[in-house]
């Protein structure tokens, strides 16, 4: 590693590229942070006593590509955020000159072909930093005057515009502008290749956890460690495509909490990651999981397509689109582990479409009963994360399902009908946060032609105003003091009208029969206002009572008879299969000796797709046909059989010994060990030589 502190301007001068790498997040600086550099820029500019102004370290690592061209391409570790907004302002300067206008001894040209063109290069080469596939286009476009993509990157284009207003409206000289940016200094920082770890120091400039989000984070744990092609492939053929499932607002917004209903629902123990700790989680996750990292990718790309359906309605089957829209409506994000599998095992052919729909039907179901009976919510996260794991046989998915949920009980249960009735007929309605998704529900109940009812508002037929017209508490009868206070904001109350401003505190009789009155209105819940004469507490009763038995329609409560609810009271035994994972070595792979392994694994199983790992309870297996590397683990090293004879073996280094005929765990007549992640690549080249001798027996 090497570092100096250096000018920024000098720092970008020469011909040289930064590459943000593709496990990089896209460009993420908002227009509070611009505003913060634009004023230490302002400041030091306007400060003849401060020589330089330090905005932070750019720490890169050679490509090792630029000898084949002219151009050193660098990947850039730490700092893109800052020069992407510096470029941006550079370019926002650059437009606001005049062609032949010099300041501070810079033009439009210079500006262009020193700190951001390589001006003797074409195509990518030609500019000065490449950011990644989701900001490059716009931000190479704004640096060229050109029309912009189609696809604008958000924040690269608002920055720029933030800084071309500031340059008009800012109330600073040009040259002032300019004098403060030539102060700018950085620390130059360049790695090693070949002695520092890219990962480590990454994780160590982040260590925060304020720089990155944890998205960002996992997304750079995943490609960093792969080589360049491999990196590309994963990026281009999943997690790009997610980004743009998401969409650049909602992936920056959503995908951490994304990441911690994934876990939630890959654990085992239904245990909830903390959304600032899922980096942390999945780390672990990865380390105990024997997929290939290809396959977990893919699996996560799969699952966020279930999780953008739930969140913004993006399915393209109608009928599972309503419920889904139905659904988030209320909110309960909690449930999105168990939907998030509902609907998995719906694409995977687990489970039919018709019950998938009548699954999530009665999760909507559960939820808001819940919600009219004020039941308490905090239980709600781990039932939901931990009601598939006993219980639910998948061979009978609908009516397992049905019948743990009817069997849930105390503050986890299922709403009776009439605990579901009685509430409705006390319960604030119009203060409670979903009151429009109720009203719709009623409104559409059991009709085709919806209707929009946020097109309406909500207007209580017996009025809120404290202060009663004489007609009025005459309907309501001597009590009409605590007839209001009960009944004002119950479902018995309210109504939708177009009118509300007009009917006002009207007498009833009054808003019945005024043109847009209950009379003359097209919405079904004032149908039963227009036969009546009085408007009082049993008016407000029995239309609570008819609504209600319309509810308990909607959000039904599922039905099983008493001898299907009696086969799932009986918790069945469950035999443990006699199976070793990578827990049952945890005593020696742990901490650092337990990444030193994933990391082999990991190159070991991207040998060939026939390669298939084993976990024994004294070592791990890697085979095609036969074993040709097992991995013993021990406190300091990973202990590695190659099974080929050590007559056979290449190995310029001498670090192979000779096991024949001694007694050791594992197949094979070397043995080698391992002891850091510098030793692998020499270790792989030679696990390659027993693969390859493997391989030829196969052929």
């Amino acid at each position: 590693m090497k570092a100096s502190e250096v000018n920024y301007l000098k720092f970008l001068q020469g011909t040289k590229q930064f590459i943000v790498p593709i496990y990089q997040r896209t460009y993420s600086w908002t227009l509070k942070q611009c505003q913060q550099l634009w004023n230490d820029i302002v400041r030091v500019a306007e400060k003849d006593e401060i020589p330089a102004h330090f905005i932070g370290s750019i720490v890169y690592i050679e490509s090792g590509l630029y000898q084949v061209t002219s151009v050193a391409q660098l990947l850039v570790i730490d700092g893109q955020q800052r020069l992407t907004t510096l470029s941006l302002l550079l370019s926002a300067i650059s437009d606001s000159l005049n062609d032949d206008e010099s300041i501070g001894g810079l033009t439009k040209s210079k500006i262009k072909n020193y700190y951001m063109l390589n001006n003797e290069e074409e195509g990518d080469l030609a500019y000065k930093l490449k950011l990644t596939q989701t900001d490059r286009e716009t931000f190479w476009r704004i640096i060229d005057n050109a029309t912009l993509p189609n696809e604008v990157s958000l924040r690269v284009h608002e920055n720029y515009k933030y800084f071309i207003n500031k340059i008009k409206n800012g109330g600073i000289p040009l040259d002032n502008l300019i004098k403060g940016i030539q102060k700018l200094a950085i620390v130059d920082i360049s790695l090693d290749r070949d002695h520092d770890n890219p990962q480590l120091i990454f994780e160590s400039l982040n260590s925060t956890g304020l720089d990155l989000s944890q998205a960002d984070l996992i997304r750079n744990y995943i490609l960093m460690g792969l080589l360049p092609e491999e990196q590309r492939h994963l990026y281009e053929t999943y997690w790009y495509l997610m980004e743009q499932d998401f969409g650049q607002s909602h992936y920056a917004k959503y995908f951490d909490w994304f990441m911690r209903d994934y876990l939630t629902l890959k654990h085992e123990s239904g245990a909830i990651p903390t959304v600032v700790m899922i980096y942390e989680d999945f780390k672990k996750y990865v380390n105990q999981n024997t997929a290939l990292i290809e396959d977990i990718v893919k699996d996560i790309h799969k699952y966020s397509k279930h999780y953008t359906n739930l969140l913004m309605q993006n399915g393209d089957e109608p009928d599972i689109k309503e419920v889904l829209t139905d659904i988030s409506i209320l909110k309960v994000e909690v449930s999105f582990p168990l939907l998030l599998e509902v609907l998995n095992d719906y694409q995977d052919g687990i489970l039919e479409k018709l019950d998938l729909i009548k699954i999530l039907r009665m999760i909507e179901s559960y939820v808001f009963r819940r919600a009219i009976c004020g039941i308490p919510t905090n239980s709600l996260n781990k039932t939901f994360a931990t009601f598939t794991r006993s219980k639910v046989d998948k061979n009978n998915y609908l009516e397992s399902f049905t019948a743990k949920l009817l069997l849930l009980d105390s503050y986890r249960r299922f709403p009776s009908n009439e605990e579901f009735t009685q509430s409705l007929l006390t319960r604030d309605v119009y203060n409670f946060r979903n009151r429009n998704y109720l009203l719709r529900k009623l409104e559409n109940f059991d009709r085709k032609e919806k209707v929009q009812v946020d097109n309406y508002t909500i207007e209580h037929i017996m009025p809120q105003n404290e202060n009663l017209s004489a007609e009025w508490r005459h309907d309501l009868g001597i009590d009409w003091q605590s007839v209001q206070e009960r009944y004002l904001h119950t479902i018995g109350n309210l109504t939708l009208t177009g009118y509300n401003s007009e009917l006002s505190d009207r007498p009833f009789l009054e808003k019945r029969n005024m043109k847009g009155g209950f009379a003359d209105s097209p919405i079904r819940l004032n149908k039963s206002l227009a036969d009546l004469e009085v408007w009082n507490e049993e008016s407000i009763i029995n239309r609570t009572t008819t609504l209600s038995k319309q509810a308990i329609k909607i959000w039904t409560i599922p039905e099983l008879t008493e001898d299907v609810l009696a086969q799932y009271r009986i918790e069945p035994e469950k035999k443990r299969k006699a199976v070793y994972s990578i827990e049952d070595h945890a005593e020696y792979l742990k901490g650092e000796m337990l990444e030193l392994f994933q990391l082999l694994r990991r190159r070991i199983l991207y040998i060939d797709p026939t390669v298939k790992e084993e976990f024994k309870k004294l070592y791990i297996a890697y085979k095609t046909t036969t074993n040709f590397v097992d991995i013993v683990p021990q406190k300091s090293r990973l202990r590695l059989s190659l099974n080929m004879n050590f007559d056979d073996i290449n190995d310029p280094k001498g670090i192979c010994k000779d096991v024949t005929n001694l007694g050791r765990w594992g197949n094979g007549d070397v043995e080698v060990g391992l002891k850091s992640s510098t030793e692998i690549d020499y270790v792989m080249f030679l696990i390659q030589q027993s693969f390859d001798v493997h391989s030829e027996d196969i052929g």
